[in-house]
């Protein structure tokens, strides 16, 4: 009888055991069948055997001790581990029973193979590009990867389901409540470390992180998170790629709106302007199905490893399905309330009234989610995947998206319906848009398409933020009362 086991290889976790499948026996047997752990002689040369291994499409990833086990007429030997032989497990997108299945060669050279990639930020008009060096199957990087996964201290017999490990990845690879990889710094001030500028891949921040036994890489922001991502993911063997997202919305109380207070006089309220509008920001999207949702939500999901808010306790996002958030389907885990308000939340004007409360007294519905942008299958070209994420800016069925998802929302009674907006607000600029040291030449244009004339009292304000939409300071502020004529009566200022 020749017997071969494996069992998992994790430290201070209780003992491997079968029934979690963090201990497996594999039996030798004449020929292999699908759906089990097994093993059949290749080839015999006297005392030496080759032996062909099947393993489940199920199996815990992570890495395995080998003991082989032997009885002969002589008597029972068990072999001593050797580090040298531990087994690494990978989720397979080859394999067609795995969930990370992707059945696109081309795809799968992109997704899972690409050891480089293109990183996209700046603004919608002026769209900036980075090449970052991913490194997945650079030398270290997948004990690296393995340890930032044990460091977490989930269970190991999780570890075969790929939504639990991207979530846990997602919680790893920033460094609250966890102390995970990469420590987030929007300060300015990076003496302490490296600025985030600096980095141009993922290896040697990896490399950092596990030589010093775990300690936060200084310093990181959104593209830095979400390029280590990519490498871990796809280290492990679930096609990934990294995303960004223009004007993307940061929706802090689940109203699936960006909020804007005024008080009486249509001053900002500085304390309750939490919401914001970053000019860009970085996330990935991950490649599996979803047994665990309704048929038609597996493929893309988009996972975010940038600390902004919580999820269940602990600062991750995802993984969230494309299709759920396109369609407004908020309800559907993980975390699909916030990846939705990111890219297609209205943005919401509130006035404060004189018994405190407050009136919405204006909306924006198409400032939120442009350009959502990866880099192309096969090429270093821009690869626009706005569309997977929402239908048509103003068409009735992405409507319809927003109307479903704010009814789930923390606001859903005191979101409106679509009202008649006949008189129209346009803020343009010169030339090729802002440019650093230069001025910045702006005109407005209000259009009333009633049949009425209409009174206008407009307010503008002119304010420095940095990308992340945090407001630095007030520039110029105006008041001016417009009389618009009939019939697509225009004003130009």
């Amino acid at each position: 009888l020749f017997k071969l086991t494996t069992s998992g290889v994790f430290p201070n976790r209780p003992l491997p055991t079968v029934a979690k499948g963090t201990h497996v026996i594999i039996p030798l047997v004449e020929d292999l069948e699908d759906d089990r752990w097994e093993a059949a002689v290749v080839k015999q040369d006297d005392k030496r055997i080759k032996l062909s291994v099947n393993s489940l499409p199920t199996a815990a990833i992570g890495r395995y001790q080998l003991i082989v086990e032997t009885n002969c007429a002589s008597g029972k030997a068990v072999s001593t581990h050797n580090p040298a032989n531990d087994i690494y497990m990978l989720f397979n997108p080859w394999c067609e029973d795995d969930t990370v299945f992707m059945d696109s060669d081309d795809e799968r050279q992109e997704y899972v193979l690409n050891s480089v990639g293109r990183i996209y930020y700046g603004t919608q008009n002026q769209i900036g590009v980075r090449t970052w060096n991913y490194g997945q199957f650079h030398d270290g990087i997948l004990a690296a990867c393995l340890y930032v996964l044990e460091k977490s201290g989930t269970p190991p017999s999780g570890w075969g389901d790929p939504v639990n490990v991207v979530r846990v990845i997602s919680a790893m690879i920033n460094s609250p409540d966890d102390l995970g990889v990469v420590e987030g710094n929007w300060s300015g001030d990076y003496s302490l470390g490296t600025s985030p500028t600096f980095w141009s891949g993922s290896v040697e921040i990896l490399n950092e992180y596990y030589k010093n036994s775990g300690t936060p890489v200084k310093y990181g922001q959104c593209w830095i998170f979400a390029g280590v991502v990519t490498t871990v993911l796809r280290c492990l063997g679930i096609p990934s790629r990294t995303v960004t997202n223009f004007s993307s919305a940061h929706d802090t109380d689940v109203s699936l709106t960006t909020d804007v207070y005024l008080d009486e006089n249509l001053d900002p309220i500085a304390y309750l302007n939490t919401d914001s509008i970053w000019n860009f920001h970085v996330w990935n999207d991950s490649w599996m199905a979803r047994p665990d949702l309704p048929p038609g939500n597996g493929g893309w999901q988009a996972v975010d490893a940038t600390p902004q808010e919580t999820s269940q306790g602990t600062f991750r996002c995802g993984p969230a399905s494309l299709a759920a958030v396109r369609n407004g389907h908020v309800y559907l885990k993980h975390d699909s309330p916030f990846v939705f308000a990111e890219v297609n939340s209205d943005k919401i004007y509130w006035q404060r009234n004189v018994d405190g409360t407050f009136t919405q007294i204006y909306s924006e519905k198409k400032t939120v989610g442009h350009f959502i942008s990866t880099k192309a299958v096969g090429s270093d070209e821009r690869n626009d995947i706005t569309h997977l994420y929402k239908h048509p800016e103003g068409s009735e069925e992405e409507r319809i998206a927003v109307e479903t998802a704010c009814r789930y929302g923390t606001k859903a009674q005191t979101f409106s319906s679509p009202t008649a907006e006949d008189v129209s607000v346009e803020v343009t600029m010169e030339g090729e848009g802002p440019k650093m040291g230069g001025d910045a030449e702006l005109s407005l244009i209000l259009r009333n398409s009633s049949s009425e004339q209409r009174k206008v009292f407009l307010h503008s304000q002119v304010a420095v933020m940095y990308y992340t939409g945090v407001h630095k300071a007030t520039v110029r502020k105006d008041r001016t009362d417009v009389d618009l004529l009939p019939n697509e009566g225009e004003w130009r200022f």
